[in-house]
This record gives structure tokens, sequence and C-alpha cells, in this order.
């Protein structure tokens, strides 16, 4: 019997896949079968650029170990990634054409793709960093794509990777568009991602773009009426305070409707606002934080990053912005362990007909003490950002009698809080109150039998 090549043993010996696709109420994220999908993120996006295959299967494995569902990584990578060899040497395209893609460059991209399979992992994956396109504000570059050899660069990658279902396609790269001839250039190369994927069907899509004003909406505001937009993205940026509750609702607002992520929020040890000096490096509860309030607004998940680890830093490397550790210490800061409890909470309970709904709040609160509510039929969470008491209007969900928990959103642990006639006003006082002592509300109908601890 002739040995069957190595490439088709690991395809074979992948996890069956589900091509993702919209929900029917177009606010969530589902499997072919309408089973719903949870983003969690992290910003890996130096991945295939500066981690070896080790190195590689070592992040992975941690990432899922930790319950990340999309790692997002890009191709055409930020830091150099045109002339800056891979770890085996190898450098994407020949002089720097993208009609040009260098096999052995590829092969390598191909592997942790795969790899990223055999452990459950979605890649959310960028054709390019838009320094490519854009390099106006910062960025190494060079431009080097235009209409033309977009859409034949994306119709080559997706052509490629058409029968890899654990793709999501982002497009953008950390820039806004300056004008008509940047749009073209995107709308090209989705074009050509469509095509080389045999159909928009098999190419879930969206956009990554900078932080913007309020206003703007993210991807929303060159793209929302585009049909290959599937999902809108925005970008928060890496300040602590940016009323990501407001952001949300404004994009979902937007017609037609359709899902809303964010992709890129404060980084976990990032200098904040890239003021270390003044304000610190961002600790576990900001980036809790921001998840919590991101999903209970209506983001249909979140993603997590690490300053360390967005540009897979080592000690042999020139640090951009002064990261502080390796990013093989840095997977296991805290904050990134802790997004795993905001996943197991959400999934326990009907994720498809959960709504953000402040009209149970008496308060929400300020900027620094938010307080975001979001319910199901059945069930309603409250994110009480400093602990303060949560004043709930009572009687917007099922049930004459309710049960009330409050959950620890940094070890995933309940705390009863008692049985509750579902009418009138009722106040609940979290465990602990002040600057990082975030708690969870959960309140449900008794008729229910959700899960209050989780097994291991």
């Amino acid at each position: 019997m002739k040995r069957l090549p190595v490439l088709l043993l690991l395809l074979w010996s992948l996890p069956i896949f589900a091509q993702l696709r919209v929900s029917d109420n177009k606010r969530f994220l589902v499997q072919k079968d309408g089973t719903p999908f949870f983003w969690l993120g992290d910003t890996g996006w130096e991945l295939f650029h500066r981690l070896n295959r080790d190195e590689a299967d070592r992040y992975l494995k941690n990432r899922a170990d930790k319950g990340f569902t999309v790692i997002q990584a890009v191709v055409l990578a930020e830091l150099d990634g045109l002339h800056d060899p891979n770890p085996y040497g190898e450098i994407p395209l020949a002089n720097d054409d993208p009609t040009k893609p260098r096999e052995a460059y590829f092969r390598h991209v191909d592997y942790i793709i795969d790899k990223a399979a055999t452990y459950g992992l979605y890649i959310g994956l960028l054709p390019t960093w838009a320094d490519k396109i854009n390099k106006d504000r910062w960025g190494v570059g060079p431009e080097i794509f235009t209409p033309e050899n977009a859409r034949w660069y994306g119709r080559w990658l997706a052509n490629r990777y058409r029968n890899r279902k654990n793709i999501i396609w982002i497009l953008g790269g950390d820039r806004n568009p300056r004008g008509e001839q940047d749009v073209a250039i995107w709308r090209a190369m989705a074009a050509g991602i469509e095509a080389g994927a045999g159909g928009a069907d098999n190419a879930l899509m969206t956009f990554h773009p900078q932080p913007n004003s309020l206003e703007d909406g993210g991807s929303s505001k060159w793209f929302h009426k585009d049909a290959w937009l599937d999902f809108n993205m925005f970008q928060t940026g890496h300040c602590r305070e940016n009323n990501v509750w407001d952001r949300v609702k404004l994009v979902c607002d937007r017609q037609p409707y359709k899902p809303v992520l964010d992709g890129e929020t404060l980084y976990e040890d990032h200098p904040v606002c890239f003021n270390a000096k003044d304000l610190g490096i961002s600790s576990a509860y900001d980036v809790r934080k921001h998840a919590w309030l991101d999903v209970f607004a209506g983001a249909f998940g979140h993603t997590y990053g690490c300053h360390d680890i967005w540009q897979m830093y080592a000690p042999n490397r020139q640090p951009v912005n002064g990261p502080h550790f390796p990013w093989y210490e840095a997977m296991d800061l805290p904050g990134a362990g802790q997004m795993q409890w905001l996943r197991r909470l959400v999934e326990s309970r009907p994720m498809l007909d959960r709504v953000p709904d402040q009209n149970l709040l008496l308060n929400a609160g300020g900027a620094n003490d938010r307080i975001q509510a979001t319910r199901g039929k059945d069930y309603l969470f409250v994110y009480s950002a400093q602990g303060r008491p949560v004043s709930l209007n009572m009687g917007k969900i099922s049930g004459t009698e309710v049960v009330a928990h409050w959950y620890d959103p940094r070890t995933g642990s309940f705390k009863a809080a008692g049985k509750f006639a579902n009418n009138g006003r009722q106040e609940f006082t979290p465990p602990a109150s002040g600057y990082g002592q975030d708690w969870v509300l959960v309140v449900e109908d008794t008729s229910k039998a959700y899960p209050t601890e989780w097994k291991k």
C-alpha cells in the first residue's frame, strides 16, 4: 500500500469544522446547523511571522486550554512583514508583488491554520496589515496594493484555504480608508476572497479599522451596506474609558441589522493610552471590564489582547512600546485566564434570544462604575463594574419567582443571593465593592435548572 502524503493525513485528522454564518435574527454567529458560536478572540497578530512551528503549537494549545475560540493573525504582518523573514528564513512575496506569493512562506501559514484546527480554534485571517495599503500615519509598508492585484491576491488566498472551514476573513488591518481609492482596494480584495472561496456563503467576512470616533461606528462607516460585510467590527483602542456600550448600540441600531464585535480593545499589560508614566499599565481588571461591558451591551463576543503577545515579544527582539514579559510568559497573565468565565456564563444560558436591556435598571452608573444589563426570556445578567448595588425592575423575565446569584468574573464561581418574587423593584448588593471589584448578578426563573458551577 502506498503511503499517503503527510499533509493529506493531517487534514484527515482535523476536527470537522462547521462553516460559520450569521444567525437568523442577525445578532449572532452560529454554525451551519444553528448552534450558537461565542467569539472569544485573541490578537495573535504576528503569529505567522514570528513563531516557529513548535512555538505556534505551544501558543495555540494555551489559548485553546483557556477557552479561546478565535485567533486573529495576519498573513502580511505589520512588523516589516514583507522583508523581515519568518523563523525559517522565508518572506511572503517575491519583489513585494502580491501576485507573486512564495510557496515556502505559505506552507508555514498552512501548518499553523491546520494546527489551530486540531485544537478547535478558528483563525480570524487578515490577508494583510493595512500599512501595505496606507502607511500615512505609521507603519513600514511599503504600499503595494491596487484594486487589481488586491482582487488577485484575495482570490488566490481564499482558493488556497477554501477547504479549511476554520477561517474567518478580516480585512482592514488597523487602518481607516483615506478615501475612495482605499475603499476600492478593500472591496476588490473582498470580491476576490468570495470568488476564491467559492461564493459568499463560504467567506464569512468583516473589516478591522483603527479606533475612530463614536459617531463613525467602525467598519459600518464605510461598508455597512456592502453584501460582503457579514458583521461589523470596531476598535476601541488602548485607553481605559471608552463608552463601549454606546459604540455597540450605535452600530446595532444601523439598518440592515448586522452583528457587531469589538475586535481590538485595551490590551493586558499595555501602557494605558500609550502613557505609562501618568496612567500606568493595564491590568486584568481593565481588560475584564471591557469584555463584560461589550457583550452585555449587545456584541456577539469579544476579542481580548495582550501587548506582549500581539507582537510575540521575546528577549532577542526590539519591543514595541515597552512590553514587560516574553510572549510565552505573558500567555498566563491573569486577564487571559479570566476571559473563559465570560464565555462559560453566556454559553450556559440560551444565547440567541439574549438582548441588551438597560430598562431593567434604575441606575446605570457613570463611565467608571457602569452597570450594564442583558436578558433572555427566562434569565438576566447585570454587570456592576465596581460592585455598586443593582436596583432592578422585576418582571422582565418569565416566572412568578426568581433565584439570584452573584457571579465572580475573576474565578467563575457563584454565590447564592436568595429567592425573590418577580415583581416590583428589588435591590441586590454585591459581596464587595470598589475599584477592581466587579460582579455579575444572575437572576433566573426558578423553574429552570441552569448550572451554578462548572464541571472541571
